[in-house]
């Protein structure tokens, strides 16, 4: 079993930064492929980025690349992920996810999840 639990997340104004971190606990961090999804009231969830166990592979979704950018420190279990130039449309629950297979764009294809964090970008 494998704990997440996500910090960070705030209201901010339009144009502005937050960091969002999951910190992981149970079984070896290294052992997972981690990803940040998000979902805005009325919405799906959608992918947002994911980093590979060594962090030398990324993958963003088109709305975000070149603004958020994930990353990881496994000596302290934890994945990042900095928001930066945030719009009103990147408000939503941001929920990070470990799992085993890499590439994947589907919360229901990581086996754990943690509970969320608010973003909240007034228009």
């Amino acid at each position: 079993q494998v704990t997440l639990v996500e910090s960070g997340g705030g209201l901010v104004q339009a144009g502005g930064s937050l960091r969002l971190s999951c910190t992981a606990s149970g079984r070896p961090f290294t052992n997972y492929y981690m990803a940040w999804f998000r979902q805005a009231v009325g919405k799906e969830r959608e992918f947002v980025a994911a980093i590979s166990q060594s962090g030398a592979s990324t993958l963003y979704a088109d709305p975000v690349k070149g603004r958020f950018t994930i990353s990881r420190e496994n000596d302290k279990s934890t994945v990042y992920l900095q928001m930066d130039s945030l719009l009103p449309e990147d408000t939503a629950v941001y929920q990070c996810a470990a799992g085993l297979l890499t590439g994947r764009r589907k919360i229901e294809e990581y086996a754990y999840r943690g509970q969320g964090t608010q973003v909240t970008v007034p228009s």
